[in-house]
């Protein structure tokens, strides 16, 4: 009893915690899955890369904000390569997989393809929480979990955000699928006094170590061009009032997540990119 108690409280900490108190500086609804056109490879004879994440990956220009996995399907060829992008916004690493959105894009992955993952813009807060619209995971990569009651009274059981993304790495790398993990965007002013999303791009790392999947930083590497440019330039960027990238901002954001990919061990995806975006 004082292990589950101990392992409930691991949880219920970040109510007050930088991420938490993130969440409620921007609007971040939960995009109508009906109203989102599901994608699919166009040609099934080549290996696919996907792309799975929130509305900092894709929001579709709504509201004109633009996710980075909107803008990189230039730098691939499509003789060579499909991109598949399965992110949607307002979900998080607990809410894509209890929606059964990773179980159908799992469906789609054979052997030979790739799939990158980014979450934890939605995974911060405290469960059970109304406000936090059922999507906050438990903080860390144990096992432990929490039982939360939703709000049409039935109970789900909560995982740690690294259980989600382990789950994601085990089933993906069971079809041969190669997996990378990323960190999150930063936000638009917090890279300028720290580092953003300290704790979940220490998790997500954890996990692609234990797990075998590849893994950069893109919170650090995004946040290293932004000191680069200035922040007027930065500012510049965003459609709302630190999240959501417009459409020149997820096209800068894009090109670095195409630095890190080229930076990963081994350079995975090399025979796939196009000469020139």
């Amino acid at each position: 009893m004082i292990l589950i108690r101990r392992f409930a409280l691991v949880f219920w900490v970040g109510l007050f915690s930088p991420i938490a108190t993130r969440a409620a500086d921007d609007v971040r609804p939960v995009v109508d899955a009906a109203k989102v056109r599901e994608e699919k490879p166009v040609e099934a004879t080549l290996p696919t890369f996907f792309i799975v994440g929130d509305s900092t990956v894709k929001s579709a220009g709504q509201l004109g904000a633009y996710g980075w996995g909107e803008r990189v399907a230039p730098y691939f060829d499509p003789k060579k390569i499909n991109v598949v992008n399965h992110a949607i916004g307002g979900r998080s690493s607990r809410t894509f997989f209890t929606e059964g959105r990773w179980e159908r894009t799992l469906a789609q992955m054979k052997a030979g393809d790739f799939v990158i993952i980014q979450f934890g813009h939605n995974d911060g807060g405290r469960i059970g929480d109304p406000t936090a619209k059922g999507r906050p995971s438990g903080r860390g990569t144990g096992p432990e979990t929490v039982e939360d009651t939703k709000r049409d009274g039935t109970k789900e059981e909560v995982h740690t955000f690294g259980w989600y993304l382990a789950r994601y790495v085990s089933d993906a790398k069971a079809k041969g699928v190669t997996v990378i993990l990323v960190s999150p965007i930063p936000h638009k002013d917090r890279w300028e006094t720290g580092r953003d999303f300290a704790g979940h791009a220490q998790w997500t790392e954890e996990v692609a170590r234990a797990g075998g999947a590849l893994y950069f930083d893109l919170t650090l590497v995004i946040s290293a061009s932004y000191q680069r440019i200035g922040k007027d330039k930065v500012g510049t960027f965003f459609s709302d009032r630190g999240t959501h990238t417009n459409d020149e901002g997820a096209r800068f954001n894009a090109a670095r997540v195409i630095e890190g990919l080229q930076a990963l061990r081994g350079n995975p995806l090399a025979a796939y990119f196009s000469a020139a975006p």
